[in-house]
């Protein structure tokens, strides 16, 4: 069997995979009844009262529909409906998948029960869904210590943010299906063979310092197995994720302290959470899965975007959700005036 005989989607059981992952992952920070629900019931007020703030910041929204309430959901409930985002994104459906993608699906789901304690929340452009995760704010705004209604707010700008940008810009759904479907066009070779190059490029690595490593994760290595194809859709997509992440943070700060009165110290503490250490254990995982490429992603986006509104102002940066074609590279995005050139003339 060769990867051109199905798609990724086909390869992985998503539906197994959600149920493999809802089990596996893990409850959260412990709560009262009555403090779980006052959280649920202040996170969807937060989702509501953002959109405003992050509308007239942006410029965006104009014309477009009022958005759906958020679902604040818990870790089990974001790793289904992870599971059913991936399966739209990849081509594959939840139902009818043949046994051959169910040890896929372990793996996929004991990566989505990872994950699952580390995202405050997420917006899914496939169905239109802002999800909350509860527990991990709680998690979070304890570990910081900070005003937990202005880290909810916050967190919630950001979210909100996300959801401003695709009904902006539709076509960037498309953009990602369509790179996804050039990523899982894999060489005619079996899995098992795709997967031993893999490792031979992290024996041929091994010298590479912790840091480099964290920043290319599973993404980069597998990057040097792509076709010059595959590897152009990869950047499509970092690119894609690094405008979308450092957009929505230049926003949920910018709004200052007159939408979130503690901003500034939210912002400091939550930045050196980032930056802590954890155990060497965590430290691979993260890695492997690429979690450090992400936050790498919210980093130097954010500095993109804060440097590109500083010398045009946020009217003339929204060129940026035009098209694909004013979509910055990944070169323009550590040098923001070489996009300005190409896209404002």
């Amino acid at each position: 069997m060769t990867g051109r005989d199905h798609t990724i989607g086909d390869a992985i059981d998503w539906s197994f995979a959600a149920g493999v992952g809802a089990r596996l992952a893990r409850p959260g920070p412990a709560m009262s009844r009555y403090t779980a629900d006052a959280v649920v019931a202040e996170l969807a007020d937060a989702a509501d009262r953002a959109e405003q703030p992050v509308r007239e910041l942006t410029g965006l929204g104009d014309g477009h529909d009022a958005p759906a309430p958020a679902r604040v959901v818990d870790r089990s409930g974001w790793v289904q409906a992870a599971a059913g985002s991936m399966a739209d994104l990849t081509g594959g459906g939840q139902n009818g998948t043949s046994w051959m993608g169910k040890p896929a699906g372990m793996q996929a789901g004991a990566m989505l029960a990872y994950l699952s304690s580390a995202v405050l929340g997420q917006y899914d452009p496939f169905s239109r869904t802002l999800l909350l995760v509860a527990p991990n704010v709680v998690a979070v705004e304890r570990a910081l210590k900070v005003p937990t209604a202005d880290f909810r707010l916050w967190v919630c700008l950001h979210e909100v943010t996300h959801r401003v940008q695709f009904a902006e810009a539709p076509w960037m759904v498309e953009l990602m299906r369509t790179a996804t479907a050039e990523l899982g066009a894999a060489a005619d070779e079996p899995v098992s063979e795709l997967v031993g190059r893999v490792v031979a490029v992290v024996r041929d690595r091994r010298s590479n310092d912790e840091k480099q490593m964290s920043e290319r994760g599973v993404l980069g290595l597998l990057r040097a197995t792509q076709s010059e194809s595959q590897q152009l859709a990869l950047d499509r997509m970092l690119a894609l994720g690094t405008l979308l992440e450092g957009h929505a943070d230049h926003v949920m700060d910018a709004v200052g302290p007159g939408v979130v009165p503690a901003v500034g110290r939210i912002r400091r503490a939550f930045d050196n959470r980032r930056r802590r250490s954890s155990n060497p254990v965590h430290r691979v995982i993260r890695a492997l899965l690429g979690v450090d490429a992400k936050m790498a992603q919210y980093v130097h986006g954010k500095k993109f975007v804060d440097a590109v509104v500083a010398r045009v102002g946020m009217a003339e940066f929204n060129a940026v959700w035009s098209g694909p074609d004013a979509m910055p590279t990944l070169a323009e995005i550590d040098d923001p005036d070489a996009w300005i050139a190409r896209v404002l003339g």
